[in-house]
């Protein structure tokens, strides 16, 4: 529960705390990020004199803990950011944070004045008994209170929404990946070891690369080392896409620079002229044995655009794919 619902493990709250003052120096809005209890996991960024007042005093502070409580589970229940009026009768937001339909807490944001005629009759979703709560002092500081019309409100709650949203959910994948390959590691110390006891490759250069291991079009399909097979079988089944090396170091539970250095031991060759020559060897059996167009080639295999394709065929085989198709009519192997 903790590694993936505690916000406070979650996010660097000191990186984030950064963000949030800067977040309400330019919406000149109050920021507070609270758990589902609406308990503050950050300081207070920005917040108004006449709030500060009110939060210092212990029996009004209650009150507007019921509101940023209340107020998050209202925006759960919307599954958006919900615009109300506090007890003191200023406008707050409250932004969910939902991750996996689990409800982890809120962005409180507000503590504005309403431009008079602007927007709808808003709820004041908490209230408090009838008293003289509003002093001399507090008066003057509630004239001081920025005041924004309810488009601007509705513009900001949204931009807010899905920024939060966002940064949790990628800090949420961040934490997964690390976690993994943590558990990777346990399971494997040994080639965790290995890792850093490689060592260093020479640089080829980018001139004369080495000559993968291939026969013809067929490139090689199983590994020497286990660990890169899974990378070889998803770009053999996925010729259609544009291969990251990130993205297959992942699929194989190692770094990106581990994998790197693998793969440039196992074929020869760096990955990025590997994949080139392999996706051009796939061009070749596509010009032999369909009467697809150089455009259609070039889409299936996810090059940028049919020229650049042409270009690369031509670096490869010293002919284009049209003179390439022609040859083997007049040659057929």
């Amino acid at each position: 529960m903790q590694s993936k619902f505690d916000l406070k493990y979650i996010i660097d709250m000191d990186e984030w705390g950064k963000l949030q003052e800067s977040l309400s120096l330019v919406t000149r809005m109050a920021i507070i990020m609270v758990d589902y209890k609406g308990v503050p996991v950050t300081a207070h960024s920005r917040c108004q004199a006449f709030c500060q007042t009110v939060r210092s005093d212990k029996e009004f502070s209650a009150y507007c803990q019921k509101c940023d409580a209340r107020g998050g589970l209202e925006a759960v229940r919307l599954s958006r950011p919900y615009i109300y009026r506090c007890h003191f009768d200023i406008l707050d937001i409250a932004i969910p944070i939902i991750v996996d339909n689990q409800y982890i807490g809120a962005l409180m944001a507000g503590q504005i004045r309403l431009a008079e005629g602007s927007g709808p009759n808003l709820e004041q979703i908490v209230s408090r008994p009838q008293q003289d709560a509003m002093t001399e002092d507090r008066a003057r500081k509630y004239e001081l209170l920025p005041v924004m019309t309810y488009e601007e409100v509705v513009a900001t709650a949204d931009m807010l929404y899905h920024l939060c949203n966002y940064v949790v959910k990628e800090s949420i994948l961040k934490h997964e990946l690390l976690e993994r390959n943590r558990q990777h590691e346990a399971l494997n110390p040994q080639e965790s070891k290995l890792q850093l006891e490689l060592p260093p490759l020479p640089v080829e250069p980018p001139s004369a690369p080495k000559t993968p291991v291939s026969s013809g079009s067929a490139y090689k399909t199983e590994c020497i080392s286990p660990t890169l097979q899974p990378a070889f079988d998803y770009m053999l089944s996925h010729r259609e896409e544009n291969f990251s090396l990130k993205s297959l170091a992942l699929l194989c539970h190692i770094s990106p620079s581990y994998f790197s250095r693998l793969f440039t031991r196992e074929m020869g060759e760096h990955f990025s002229l590997y994949v080139a020559r392999m996706k051009i060897g796939w061009a070749k059996e596509l010009l032999a044995t369909t009467d697809w167009s150089v455009n259609e080639i070039s889409n299936h295999l996810n090059f940028c655009d049919a020229g650049y394709f042409i270009k690369i065929f031509k670096k490869y085989e010293s002919a284009t794919p049209l003179s390439y198709r022609a040859s083997l009519k007049t040659n057929p192997i």
